[in-house]
């Protein structure tokens, strides 16, 4: 149930008199200040809103055109997701043969026309997975850094006509009409007081990337053969291609660009490039000033490139923009990464992601041992970057997080115990898992993923919402994490197929209001207080019986404290009046709850010790006033 819209506003009206202060600068100046004050939303572009359906892909333009039958065609929005088309049955009978060559005809059109929702739901920070042009689906198989897809864009033929008079030298680079209309997206973006950052890949290309091109044509003429690591070139007297180069985890469709001979930078060919393509979108006009560009960069598999370039090109972005924001993709333990590479920030699987997983999502984490890996995870980062993290549960990586709950406890033991088998493939998708569970969460399970939400939004770091998540979506890991989103005004058929051919009650398919006014308000309640987004954490109690931790958010006057119960059953948890530190003039009343009204609860205090009394599945917000 959602807090009362007249306590949110009391809320937004009492923070809004508070002076917010900054966290402590990071030494390197790579951390902006309105990086501790991000809400941060993942948009996957072809599958968030389809706005423009005369851009829709065509089958020449999918990944492997060859094996997708002449029938092929984009699927329709709203269907079951498990059900397949003729044309997919014709690719044979396993439904994860096909699903891959699916295009759903998502477009920055549909980003457009939905900025008004996200600016509703409370985000402040827009992640774009990648938008450059691409054959895949996902595209971080790229065939250039320096243009937007054309089929996300209103002219797909005229676009593809004038890339293809273009070379290496930025001289030659034109603004397409999908160029161009991401820089209209970028300046509505910025009039909501939003910023934007898109994906970089810049550890490997696509096979159809211009220099890989001409490589694989010409050889050891090619003016990029030294971009490349090539294994062996072609003999010209033979009938056999002998034409061999490493691909990034041996995916040969994702050839890998070559470090220097010092094996410290990338080679200067690929690192002169993705520099001038890191000014045209840092700065479109080339007039000094970066308004009217993106705002950062999320990086690829940023621990698989060189340290030396990422130290170079951190550097470089914030001459374009000092106050640009740069994310790593690093899954491990990250902080001498960021300081030595000069990032703002990173993916924060191992210190977010991976113990809520253990706690929140499984129970099999003692709530004590999670907030000792929280404390311990977090001094990891210098105290800026602690602030700046992107602290995500699921992502276009992952099982969604509604679907985690549904498995959890499917096993008795872990694969990876100190991962809690997050992001386990063996046991996150159909695929690999016969027994996986693809069904709708069920009333508890939404109960703990509120909690989950909850304590995103009131931890350090900056959540981050994965597209959908708020609306209600579940999926196994890739690709069932890439549904098409769940829109209010659409009606889609039920899910009633299944990936194994196994029976199944069908699960009806819509927009979750009520989930979606949870996550809202409790967005809200985040930027409403700036202890929440930029305070100290202060662990009060556990209690591992009774799954419950209780911590304090504070800065200056302004005090929270957040009590969360993952048990089934209701739970009591004492806090030494010691530790609380209220003072002897000062009470706590509860302003938000996860389940029902905040009101529910009890609080009683002895001036010994408070004793917090919270329903099942549920996490409670309290503030500090004066009596």
């Amino acid at each position: 149930m959602k807090p009362s819209l007249l306590l949110l506003a009391l809320i937004l009206g009492l923070a809004a008199c508070r002076t917010e202060a900054p966290p402590p600068p990071a030494a390197d100046g790579a951390v902006p200040d309105w990086a501790a004050d991000a809400v941060w939303y993942q948009i996957f572009p072809e599958r968030f809103a389809n706005g423009d359906p005369s851009n829709d892909p065509v089958r020449a333009s999918i990944e492997f055109p060859e094996r997708a039958p002449e029938n092929w065609h984009v699927m329709p929005w709203t269907a079951d997701w498990y059900a397949r088309a003729g044309w997919e049955r014709a690719m044979g009978d396993d439904f994860y043969d096909s699903v891959f060559h699916r295009r759903y005809g998502g477009d920055l059109q549909g980003v457009l026309d939905r900025l008004d929702y996200l600016d509703s739901l409370g985000v402040t920070a827009l992640y774009f997975n990648p938008v450059f042009w691409a054959r895949s689906l996902h595209k971080y198989d790229g065939n250039t850094y320096h243009h937007i897809d054309p089929y996300f864009g209103p002219d797909p033929e005229g676009d593809l006509a004038l890339i293809a008079t273009e070379t290496s030298d930025p001289a030659t680079w034109h603004w397409t009409a999908a160029d161009s209309l991401f820089l209209r997206l970028i300046r509505e973006v910025h009039a909501r007081g939003m910023r934007l950052i898109i994906d970089g890949v810049f550890n490997h290309t696509g096979r159809d990337f211009f220099a890989f091109a001409d490589l694989r044509k010409n050889q050891q003429n090619s003016p990029y053969r030294d971009w490349y690591i090539v294994k062996a070139f072609d003999d010209p007297a033979t009938p056999e291609d002998e034409f061999d180069y490493e691909g990034w985890w041996g995916v040969k469709t994702l050839p890998v660009f070559a470090d220097n001979a010092e094996g410290t930078d990338l080679a200067p060919g690929p690192k002169q490039y993705v520099f001038d393509a890191t000014a045209r979108w840092m700065d479109p006009d080339g007039d000094g000033d970066p308004s009217d560009g993106i705002d950062g960069w999320r990086l690829d598999v940023a621990n698989e490139v060189p340290v030396g370039f990422w130290a170079d090109w951190n550097a470089y972005v914030r001459r374009l923009n000092p106050a640009a924001f740069t994310v790593s993709e690093v899954w491990e333990e990250a902080g001498d990464f960021l300081r030595e590479g000069g990032f703002s920030s990173t993916m924060n699987y191992h210190a977010f992601a991976i113990p809520v997983k253990g706690f929140l999502i499984d129970g099999t984490l003692p709530a004590s041992e999670f907030a000792a890996l929280l404390d311990a995870r977090r001094a990891a980062f210098d105290p800026a970057r602690r602030y700046a993290v992107q602290n995500l549960i699921d992502s276009h990586d992952t099982e969604r997080v509604a679907s985690m709950i549904v498995n959890a406890g499917r096993y008795d033991d872990y694969i990876k115990p100190e991962w809690f088998d997050y992001d386990r493939g063996e046991r996150a998708s159909p695929r690999g898992d016969a027994g996986y569970l693809v069904r709708k969460p069920n009333a508890r399970e939404r109960d703990l993923q509120r909690l989950i939400a909850l304590f995103q939004m009131t931890y350090v770091g900056a959540p981050m919402v994965y597209y959908g998540t708020e609306a209600g979506m579940w999926g196994a890991d890739d690709p069932d994490d890439r549904m098409p989103m769940v829109w209010p005004e659409l009606a889609y058929a039920p899910q009633a197929a299944d990936p194994r051919g196994r029976p199944r009650t069908p699960d009806p398919v819509a927009f979750d209001a009520g989930l979606y006014d949870f996550y809202r308000a409790a967005i809200h309640l985040r930027r409403a207080h700036p202890s929440l987004r930029r305070g100290d954490f202060r662990v009060l109690a556990t209690d591992d019986t009774a799954q419950m931790l209780a911590f304090a958010r504070t800065l200056e006057d302004e005090m929270l404290v957040v009590v969360l119960n993952r048990s089934d059953a209701p739970g009591t948890i004492d806090v030494p009046e010691a530790v609380l530190r209220l003072g002897e003039t000062a009470s706590l009343a509860p302003v938000f709850a996860t389940t029902g009204p905040p009101g529910q609860v009890s609080l009683t205090r002895d001036g010994v010790v408070a004793r917090f009394e919270i329903p099942a599945r549920t996490a409670v917000v309290f503030r500090r006033s004066d009596r």
